[in-house]
Parts: C-alpha cells; structure tokens; sequence
C-alpha cells in the first residue's frame, strides 16, 4: 500500500519538521558533552588527589616554577659549555647534554614522588636514610670508590657511578629533623645534642673528610650548624659547634698542598704556573659578557680556558653569554626559592618541617652562594657545584628530591590547622 505523501504545513509536517531540528541539537550536545565529561573526569580526579596528599599553596608553585626554570636554564648551559672540550676531544658534542637530561627527568619525577609522600612517612625514615648513607659512604675505602681529582667521593655500582655524599645531604637533614623534632625542650640541653646528633653528624663528617671531599664537608657542616639554629638550640652551643668546624676546616686545608696553594693563589700569589688561571679566566669571562653578554653559545673563555666550565666555573660562563643581565636572573631566581622555603618554615608550627626545609635551604642556597663567591673571587676555590644548573648527575637528582621534600611540606596547612605527625 502506497504511503500517502505528507502536506506542507499539515500536523504531521509541522513534526517531521520539528523532529529534524531537535536531531542535530542532540547530536551537537552529545558532542560536546565529551569534553565536558572529561573535565568533570580530571575535576573529581583533582579533588580525590588533593584529598589525599594535600592541596597545593602558593608556595608550591613558586618552588616548583623556580626549579624548573634553574634546571632548564642549567641544562641550556650545559650544552653551550660542554660541547667546547668535548668536540676538542673528538666526542659527541651532545654527549653530556643527553646525559644530564636524562638525570633530570628522573629527578623531576623523583621529586613529584616526594612531593606526594606524607611528612609523618619521611619522619619514619629517618634512621634508616642515615644508615643507609653511611654504608654508602664507607663503601668509598672499598674497591668500589673512584678517585676523581684528588678526591675519594665516588662510587662504582656496576655502571652506575655516584656521589654518595650527595645522597647524604638529603638523608642527614630527615634524621637531624626527626631526632631534634622528638627532643622538644630537650635541645636545649648539651648532652643531647650531642648524642645522637652530634655523633651522627661527626660521623659523616668523618667519612666525606676521609675522602678527602673538604667542598662537600663545608656545606653539610653548614647544614648541621642551620639544623641546630632551627631546633632552638643555645647561642653558645652554636657558637662552640661553629668554632669545632672553622677549626676542623683550617686543618685539613693545611694538610693538603693543593688547598693550600688554592688558598695562597686567591691571596694573589701566582707564583706557580697555572695557579690563578681557573680564578683569573672566571674573571675575564664575567668582565667580557658585559650587560647583556656575548650570546648563547659564543663563549670563548670556555675553550680551554676554565677548567671545569661546565661544572664548578659554570657561572662565568652564564656571565659571559648573557651578561649582567643573566647573572641578575639566576640570582633573582634563587632568592624567590629562599624566599618561598623561608616562608614554609615560618607558617609552620612543627617543629620537624622548620629543621628538614631550614636544613635544605642552607643545602641549596648556601652552596649557590658560596659558589658564586668563589667564581667572583670572594672565596678561595673549593669545588661545590651551583644547584639546578652545574653539571652533574647525582647533585641534580638530590637536590631535586630535597625540593620535593620541601613540597611536602607545603602541602599541608599552616599553623593552627597544622597537626603533628
């Protein structure tokens, strides 16, 4: 039976008309409510993750975008500065670059890790961390230590080769904060400061002097001094841990000739050959980069010139390729990091998180300023690297993980809201 054609403007024309026009509407919305789906999808992801780890502050993101950029920023130099000896070498001038990359995607990672892992967690691993660090360390006067240029600081574990005394650092500031946090009113009193602190910290100490590593000892004394202020002890115990380590530090700088010479070469004694070229070539690179440098990638002091370019001199080479100007910028950067770690530690009523990020803001900004002193000639050379941005796999990677450290703890609230762990 033939299907009587439907008259314009009829009834049942008038709802085939309406039909058609509700049926793209429908499939227009289901098309849109895909994306929508999603962002409810990574909302409720979001919350459940905030929920879970703590919400993120302000402070959180200032850190994380400060480290970012000084790592970015470190691995650009890395490039320029390295490519130089190792195309004299006849190497892959991208050798390095990759190397130092792939370190810090798995430092990132490794500090969005930490950054995830609860403060009452990382409270519970402190004695573990520091055995564990100093095994490490005693490993060093085993077959499997490396002498790298005079100094006994590194590890073989197969392929894998690394500084054991970097890993220290991290594991030395969550012991000294969960002991000290423990003690309470008890800091205040000598004997327990001394012991277990005061034996732990002599301890590695010891070790990383063995090795005859005197940059990285300096620092981590300094770390142990800012550890202690952190844990209100008295002024004058301070003031006798502070003479102890001046003490300790002239010591073993007269025992070596080649500290010695450091010494007497920032003095002005350039005597020897080659006793104030590293210094000296720092110098003309920095004067050389003017306000606003030579360019990336056109340094000429790094042929050659500065030993460890890419290493411990690689603020010269910041210098000279973008000037003043530069210089200016890494220094801004790291003053906003202090700045946000300062404030973590001053929002925060327990005592564990002020020690652990007190600890790791001397680390980092400590070893920045007391790099850029020596490449400016302010202090002797002594052979620290500058945090995020020198070359160099295992600092890279710690001091990633003691960033996300920090993170932790500016996860969670602050003061009032704070609960002790």
């Amino acid at each position: 039976m033939a299907k009587t054609p439907t008259q314009p403007g009829s009834p049942a024309a008038r709802a085939a008309q309406a039909k058609a026009a509700v049926e793209p509407a429908k499939a227009a919305s289901s098309k849109a409510s895909a994306p929508a789906e999603k962002v409810r999808l990574f909302s409720r992801y979001r919350s459940w993750f905030n929920g879970k780890v703590g919400r993120p502050t302000a402070t959180y993101y200032w850190i994380i975008g400060t480290t970012v950029t000084l790592t970015l920023i470190g691995r650009m130099t890395v490039l320029s500065a390295s490519t130089a000896e190792t195309i004299s070498e006849g190497k892959d001038p991208y050798e390095l670059f990759i190397r130092e990359s792939q370190f810090a995607v798995g430092g990132l990672i490794l500090m969005f890790i930490l950054s995830c892992v609860p403060p009452r967690v990382l409270r519970k691993l402190g004695w573990p961390l520091l055995i564990l660090a100093l095994v490490l360390l005693a490993l060093i006067f085993s077959p499997l230590g490396i002498d790298i240029n005079g100094n006994l600081n590194w590890l073989a574990l197969g392929p894998v080769t690394f500084q054991p005394s970097e890993a220290a650092k991290l594991a030395l500031a969550i012991w000294i904060g969960a002991v000290l946090s423990l003690k309470g009113t008890l800091v205040r009193q000598f004997v327990h400061v001394l012991l277990p602190v005061g034996a732990g910290g002599a301890a590695v100490l010891g070790l990383i002097l063995g090795g005859k590593d005197l940059g990285t000892a300096i620092i981590v004394g300094m770390m142990i001094l800012s550890g202690l202020m952190f844990a209100g002890v008295r002024k004058w115990l301070l003031g006798l841990a502070l003479v102890a380590a001046a003490i300790v530090a002239i010591v073993f700088s007269a025992m070596s000739s080649n500290r010695t010479g450091r010494f007497a070469s920032w003095l002005g004694d350039c005597s020897e050959p080659g006793a104030c070229d590293q210094y000296l070539n720092g110098v003309y690179a920095l004067a050389s980069g003017g306000w606003f440098g030579v360019g990336l990638g056109q340094s000429r002091q790094k042929w050659s010139w500065i030993p460890e370019a890419h290493n411990d001199f690689i603020f010269a080479i910041i210098g000279e390729e973008f000037g003043l100007l530069g210089t200016l910028v890494i220094l801004a950067l790291y003053a906003v990091m202090a700045f946000a770690i300062f404030r973590i530690i001053n929002t925060r009523n327990e005592p564990f998180s002020r020690i652990v990020c007190g600890m790791i803001l001397t680390w980092i900004i400590g070893q920045a300023v007391v790099n850029i002193a020596v490449v400016v000639g302010l202090l002797p050379v002594i052979g620290v690297p500058l945090p995020l941005i020198s070359y160099g796999g295992t600092a890279l990677v710690m001091v990633l993980a003691a960033i996300g450290v920090v993170l932790s703890f500016s996860r969670t609230e602050p003061e009032s809201t704070l609960k002790t762990s």
